[in-house]
């Protein structure tokens, strides 16, 4: 098998199990292996550490997935690592036929490169791998039996695409797609998804039990739900929360739409939505001396690089700000970030810096990630990308 050495004094994250191997560690390579062709890592001596995924387009020069000399990168290695992780997600209870999980968490479950989320008898695939992606023909047909899904969908970032070297690659990839909206049962509530057009795999499900968290704290308050999507929150608010009224924004039409189509379904009176941008509508309901509850953020990704990520906190701080504008004394904030550059401490310091600039304590009640079926991997951190603080604004 083709080699990728690394430089001297370059080895100690790949020994730790770390996935990613940047093209700055490399030193040179041993053989001439084309893109997504399985290679093994070796220090500059020569002593072998792990296997993994070559990709001579991405800055991740070779994604790892194997620590063991002995196993090789086949069809019965995919078996067994996509086996593993669904049957993890079982065990957890997130088995319901009607129900959404995140079946594969990429890093996390030591594929890197590939996200599964399942809505109901569908799933919805991410593909961010070169190597991954020349596999999927390999992988549907496991998928397929392992999940007994009715038909799978790939859906793909065109940013992270480009940084692969990928293809803009959205397709059916088994089965029929439906061509309106599924639905899944989250919590006791119905949501429509959009498999081919919604945000992402379709549905945020890494919010399931923030969502239900945040209502708890929501009871007898007007609430805003700044970058609602499909409504989630607001109506975990009103149904679980007791909330007296939901006011949901989004900048997409569709998303709005689908949010009303979600209300309507769960028979939710209580919860409106309004299409408009998240900063220029809180900022015009800020100034016309609205006020709030309860306000729950939770916007797209801010920083995309570590190069971005004063950019982010800066535009958190004026979204945290506004809101912080917009609550009552005593009011509930519960503000997130999917950022996965933007660290944990980075966040509270953010919110520190809102506290002194408002002149308004803020209370960190809670301290919440992702569901646990997105679990975060000791090796690779960077699989702790959800940040959510449930807050009381003095």
């Amino acid at each position: 098998m083709d080699s990728v050495v690394l430089k001297p004094r370059k080895a100690a994250p790949f020994f730790g199990r770390h996935p990613w191997v940047l093209d700055s560690a490399i030193a040179r390579l041993d053989g001439t292996p084309a893109d997504g062709d399985a290679v093994d890592l070796v220090t500059d001596q020569g002593k072998w550490i792990a296997r993994g995924l070559f990709n001579s387009r991405s800055r991740i020069r070779v994604r790892l997935y194997t620590w063991d000399v002995q196993e090789s990168l086949d069809e019965s290695f995919w078996r067994r690592r996509l086996s593993t992780a669904i049957a993890w997600r079982r065990r957890l209870g997130y088995d319901a036929p009607e129900g959404a999980a995140r079946l594969v968490f990429s890093e996390a479950d030591g594929l890197s490169g590939l996200v599964v989320d399942r809505f109901a008898n569908y799933l919805s695939i991410q593909v961010t791998s070169l190597g991954i992606a020349s596999r999927l023909d390999t992988l549907a047909p496991i998928l397929a039996e392992l999940t007994g899904a009715q038909a799978a969908v790939v859906r793909s970032e065109k940013g992270v695409a480009k940084l692969e070297g990928l293809e803009y690659m959205d397709r059916t990839l088994f089965g029929t797609t439906p061509s309106g909206p599924i639905f899944i049962t989250e919590n006791g509530l119905r949501y429509g998804v959009d498999l081919t057009e919604g945000q992402k795999t379709g549905f945020y499900v890494d919010q399931r039990e923030n969502r239900l968290a945040a209502a708890r704290y929501l009871s007898g308050r007007r609430v805003l739900d700044a970058f609602c999507y499909s409504g989630g929150f607001s109506l975990a608010a009103v149904v679980h929360g007791g909330a007296t009224e939901t006011l949901g924004i989004d900048a997409s039409e569709k998303a709005i739409a689908l949010a009303r189509a979600n209300a309507e379904l769960n028979g939710v009176s209580k919860s409106q939505f309004l299409a408009g941008d998240g900063f220029d509508t809180l900022a015009n309901l800020c100034a016309e001396g609205r006020r709030f509850g309860g306000v729950i953020l939770d916007p797209p990704k801010f920083a995309r690089s570590r190069g971005t990520v004063n950019d982010a906190l800066r535009a958190y701080h004026r979204l945290n700000r506004l809101a912080v504008g917009m609550l009552e004394p005593g009011g509930i904030l519960v503000t997130c970030s999917c950022s996965g550059h933007v660290t944990r401490e980075d966040f509270l310091y953010m919110l520190a810096g809102v506290a002194q600039k408002s002149e308004r304590d803020i209370q960190i009640l809670e301290q919440r990630g992702a569901a646990p079926d997105h679990p975060t991997s000791a090796t690779c951190l960077e699989t702790e990308y959800l940040k959510c603080f449930i807050c009381r604004v003095v």
